[in-house]
């Protein structure tokens, strides 16, 4: 029986990363074993039980590599427990009430049933990789914006439900 959930995540500067790394550090305190892995380094999602996708959000669109992961492992991420989330909005936002997936998300969400999607605040400090996030930064706009209470308690979530349905299995 697969009992491994996998959290895969695309990021640029490190902040989606972080998110991911902590949803899983959250599952395994609940009992689940998890890892996070970059999505553009996973080659086979056969091993899972259930999979979270997390991507950082740039001009409206996912990650590149959480858009690849979903479109390369779509067959196979169908047939599991799959759970997205976004992260980006650089600003309070994300805190103070939900925000619905971006279109493509969305459209993903529906064609491989994922249970779940949350948008969680963004992260862009001095050292920001591209030119519009530098341009954000340098406006002044930027800082760390992740609730990480937000994070653990929708990971305590799914590893709440991941344990009680792998124990009806």
């Amino acid at each position: 029986m697969l009992t491994k959930v996998l959290v895969a995540y695309g990021t640029t500067n490190g902040s989606t990363a972080r998110i991911a790394e902590t949803i899983a550090e959250v599952l395994r305190k609940e009992g689940v074993s998890a890892e996070a892995v970059p999505a553009r380094s996973v080659t086979n999602v056969e091993s899972y039980a259930a999979v979270v996708v997390g991507g950082g959000l740039y001009a409206g669109r996912w990650h590149k590599d959480a858009r690849r992961f979903v479109r390369c492992h779509g067959r196979t991420l169908a047939g599991r427990p799959l759970w997205f989330f976004s992260s980006g909005p650089v600003d309070a936002s994300a805190s103070e009430r939900n925000i619905p997936p971006v279109p493509g998300v969305r459209r993903a969400m529906v064609r491989l049933d994922a249970r779940e999607h949350v948008t969680f605040g963004g992260c862009l400090e001095e050292g920001a990789k591209g030119f519009i996030a530098r341009k954000i930064v340098a406006s002044g706009k930027g800082g760390d914006f992740r609730d990480f209470e937000q994070v653990e308690a929708w990971a305590t979530r799914i590893g709440t439900r991941f344990t009680a349905e792998s124990q009806r299995i």
